[in-house]
């Protein structure tokens, strides 16, 4: 059967102008037309018609780096440098991570990503299996990987479980449709030069990306530089570790050089301004990573440090800040971080043929809900989603095809079902809180 969206706007993807009272033709899982209403209905008279009225098609988001199950600790260590973050708060109570934990904790974080218009995501943690899980259930599409770190996981126990774990992920899900793994060392910090060339080994008999937190912080760096005399770039760079398969996260404190270098072995960055912001880590040098013409995708980081999973909000935030540092409205522009939130990110992730609303790549789409009074009037569609749109302003989503969500109902799952897990998850963790720390 093939369906035609009918919307007010139709925006197929940052370099194209977006078309008004516009039509997208998708026959099961792709897209095979695209026009204004006149053009095309007459093409396919017996297609079945949806006439989404004053709304807004637009190539699905993707979030390109979080930690899905943090949403369960979002609140619980507020206005603290990362390293006092993590050592103080964030590690010792996920020594006592539970299973279910990170099940339900994942499902809280699909409802926001849902409704935030976000049809891929990249995810770190543990249990990963259970990440798997909720995702499949979900219905749309992740790149995933358990984090690997030198010391004992609460997931995997010792760091040789870890590495067979990622093994085992690489093999199970090489041909699942919507579900990627990644090999993901947690940071240059946690894992030894010698991990990270196990990890690097992985990657490359799978082919699979490598995910890892790389130069947020100055803490980090001089860690670094003080146990192996050398920058995290540099080790990277001496082990191999710089090609097209690194996803390399933050980027907060590369030098310029580093950027450069990065680009000649067409190395990824995924960019997470929130969450650097908050936790006092900086500013990337974003158009300066532009500039070199490399990929860069947008991520949230998790809902603990940042508080949200608004890739809407990421998008202000990414043009916004670069705007004010260099004093100058023109260094990146609305359709610099629609597509890095797009396009870019399905290629730094690796799914292939989506990001675009084009003839022959797959249905992967959501919709804007222009009755919001803060998204009138709509001279500016792109701009509309850059600058004014919000996590919630999201009717409708599709998957290759599949509604995931349609006029603001999730369709896979049962929204009151996840809230009253996590009321339950919420009372285990104050008690945990108590015993442990106050």
């Amino acid at each position: 059967m093939i369906q035609i969206l009918l919307a007010k706007w139709i925006l197929p993807s940052s370099e194209d102008e977006p078309l008004k009272n516009a039509c997208l033709v998708i026959e099961k899982d792709k897209i095979i037309d695209i026009g204004t209403q006149e053009n095309i209905l007459p093409k396919y008279q017996s297609a079945e018609i949806i006439n989404l009225k004053n709304k807004l098609i637009f190539p699905g988001l993707v979030n390109a780096h979080t930690h899905a199950p943090m949403s369960i600790f979002r609140g619980i260590a507020e206005d603290l440098p990362l390293m006092k973050w993590l050592n103080e708060y964030i590690f010792p109570i996920e020594a006592n991570l539970k299973r279910d934990w990170v099940y339900w904790g994942t499902k809280l974080s699909l409802i926001e990503m849902i409704r935030s218009g976000i049809t891929i995501f990249c995810d770190m943690y543990l249990f990963e299996e259970e990440v798997i899980r909720a995702v499949d259930e979900a219905g749309i599409k992740a790149l995933v990987g358990e984090g690997i770190f030198d010391f004992s996981s609460p997931s995997y126990g010792p760091l040789e479980e870890g590495f067979k774990l990622t093994e085992k992920l690489l093999k199970n899900f090489r041909n699942h449709p919507y579900i990627k793994i990644a090999v993901s060392p947690h940071t240059l910090y946690t894992c030894s030069p010698d991990t990270i060339k196990r990890c690097l080994k992985i990657a490359e008999k799978y082919d699979a990306k490598i995910h890892i937190h790389l130069c947020e912080t100055k803490d980090e760096i001089e860690e670094v530089k003080k146990r192996y005399g050398k920058r995290p770039v540099e080790i990277l760079n001496s082990l191999g570790g710089l090609n097209e398969n690194l996803i390399a996260v933050h980027c907060v404190k590369l030098t310029e050089k580093e950027i450069e270098l990065m680009a000649k072995y067409k190395a990824k960055i995924v960019h997470c301004p929130e969450s650097n912001l908050k936790l006092g880590s900086g500013v990337a040098n974003l158009t300066k990573m532009l500039k070199t013409g490399m990929e860069v995708a947008l991520g949230t980081d998790g809902p603990a440090s940042n508080n949200d999973l608004d890739m809407f909000s990421e998008m202000k935030m990414a043009g916004l800040i670069q705007k004010g540092l260099k004093e100058d409205p023109t260094v990146i522009s609305a359709r610099d971080v629609f597509k890095m939130a797009t396009y870019w990110g399905t290629k730094v992730l690796g799914f292939d043929n989506t990001g675009k609303l084009l003839p022959g790549y797959k249905a992967d789409l959501a919709v804007l809900d222009l009755s919001h009074y803060s998204l009138q009037p709509d001279y500016n569609p792109l701009a509309l989603l850059v600058y004014s749109a919000k996590s919630g302003y999201v009717s409708d989503l599709m998957v290759e095809g599949n509604w995931i969500m349609k006029n603001y109902q999730i369709l896979s799952f049962k929204e009151e079902e996840i809230i009253e897990e996590i009321r339950k998850i919420k009372k285990e963790i104050i008690s945990l809180l108590k015993k442990k720390f106050f």
